[in-house]
């Protein structure tokens, strides 16, 4: 039966596939051609499936992988195997899913966390730094601001684009939540110009971390 429902879900992926979802996709580095609405609306009406999720990442598909994501029980991983999901991750969406939609959900996040925030691998050291932003915003006992904030200082104008935007929303999120340490964060922000030119959509706030974190503390004292 789970044969027959991965082929059935394949040539429904394939169906859905469309020339210029594709093309906007590609520019971000994505290489499939389904809408996101749809490729929902179909996860949605497979419900959780663990099982199909896994084989579905199996497939290496990128949108398969995306809906694989979407079906899964994120507590089901072992370590191990979302520690091999995350270096396999390659496609920037993929990636992105995975971090926030099952590690973040996982029991062994901290742990991983840890693994992977002085990975080599640039991609994986994102993921460690995107779960370390999470804990900034939500859990920020134990950690070393301080410390993260002269990692920062030192390493993100040189960083690999995908690292250097996780460090940056790191930076933007110890600014916002932390007034102690607010002055520095804008300071370090004003100093290296990361993404400082960074095009923003109008009604957008822009992810130039000054910026960034000025308008979201203006925010929270309107609220």
């Amino acid at each position: 039966m789970a044969e027959t429902t991965l082929a059935e879900v394949m040539a429904e992926l394939a169906e859905l596939e469309d020339p210029r979802a594709r093309e906007v996709n590609e520019k971000h580095g994505d290489d499939h051609g389904v809408n996101l609405s749809k490729l929902r609306a179909l996860a949605k009406r497979l419900k959780t499936q663990q099982e199909l999720a896994c084989r579905l990442w199996e497939t290496g598909d990128t949108a398969a992988r995306l809906l694989a994501i979407l079906i899964c029980r994120p507590k089901a991983f072992e370590r191990d195997e979302l520690d091999v999901m995350v270096r396999v991750a390659r496609t920037p969406k993929v990636h992105d899913w995975l971090v926030n939609y099952v590690v973040k959900k996982n029991p062994h996040s901290e742990e991983l966390r840890l693994a992977w925030f002085a990975d080599p691998d640039p991609v994986v050291a994102s993921a460690g730094w995107a779960l370390t932003t999470e804990r900034v915003a939500k859990k920020p006992e134990g950690l070393d601001l301080a410390g993260l904030l002269d990692a920062i200082e030192a390493e993100m104008k040189d960083a690999p684009d995908r690292l250097q935007w996780a460090m940056n929303h790191c930076l933007a999120q110890i600014g916002i939540e932390h007034a102690e340490h607010r002055a520095r964060a804008i300071g370090i922000g004003e100093r290296l110009e990361v993404l400082k030119d960074y095009p923003t959509s109008p009604g957008c706030t822009s992810p130039f971390a000054p910026i960034w974190i000025t308008e979201m503390v203006r925010r929270q004292h309107d609220t």
